[in-house]
């Protein structure tokens, strides 16, 4: 169950002998709580989405480009992160908010880049959202930042639905997962502008179909830009700079 957005469990019915009238109210009580969890979604989602105004409107005071980087575990994001903050810290002023359900590991080895980072520990939560990016910002210097990344936990589902106030979602797609990613996470996709398909340099040694995995992403997102990356080899990261640059500039 997520702690956090409420999922409801699988509800098990294990008994089959119950007269009709236990019947009509065991439905009655199960189309009760069924409305109880959509209420206790639409508050969470209703709450998190006034904050995330509040921190749109922050970064807009601010002049700050923030994305929102997503993915699923194991993608590369944050070796991508590590790359890019190297390759671009002396032309764009960075932050860096680093969300994981357990350990700092990722935000120090984003530390050791020279780029300020927060980390956010969610624990049992399976994303970040609009409050904890809120706090999470406290100790920047919004004045100095151009860009503002938010790494969120692994997990293609719940972050999806939950707005932090970000410019833009940045999908990360591992050639290593399989070409119909975005075709299972639609909702996922379908809300990214970017999708970053990494770690290009294993192609030769797998079986991927990059074409076909542009064209699921198309289908549920026709606008999504796609860059074929990386992080190891530096290839096609040079147009990711020059889509991060010119975002820089709205």
């Amino acid at each position: 169950m997520c702690t956090t957005c409420g999922c409801p469990p699988a509800e098990h019915d294990h008994g089959h002998n119950h007269d009709h009238d236990h019947k009509h109210d065991h439905s009655h009580g199960h189309e009760t709580k069924k409305r109880s969890v959509i209420t206790i979604e639409e508050d969470i989602l209703g709450k998190n989405n006034r904050l995330a105004g509040f921190n749109r409107a922050l970064f807009k005071e601010k002049g700050i480009f923030v994305l929102n980087l997503v993915s699923s575990p194991g993608s590369g994001k944050t070796t991508l992160l590590e790359r890019t903050l190297r390759d671009l810290s002396e032309k764009l002023r960075f932050a860096v908010i680093e969300g994981d359900q357990q350990t700092d590991n990722d935000a120090q080895r984003i530390a050791a880049t020279g780029v300020p980072v927060r980390q956010i520990n969610t624990g049992a939560g399976c994303h970040l959202d609009a409050h904890m990016v809120m706090h999470g910002t406290d100790g920047f210097d919004l004045d100095q930042l151009d860009i503002l990344m938010i790494e969120n936990v692994g997990n293609l589902v719940c972050p999806a639905a939950f707005d932090l106030g970000e410019h833009h979602k940045v999908a990360v797609l591992s050639v290593t997962e399989g070409e119909d990613k975005p075709i299972k996470y639609p909702q996922m996709f379908h809300n990214s502008t970017v999708m970053l398909l990494n770690k290009t340099d294993l192609l030769p040694h797998l079986d991927f179909d990059v074409e076909k995995c542009k064209q699921y992403a198309r289908r549920v997102n026709p606008d999504i830009i796609i860059f074929e990356v990386s992080a190891r080899s530096g290839e096609g990261m040079q147009e990711w700079y020059q889509w991060l640059a010119n975002g820089t500039k709205h």
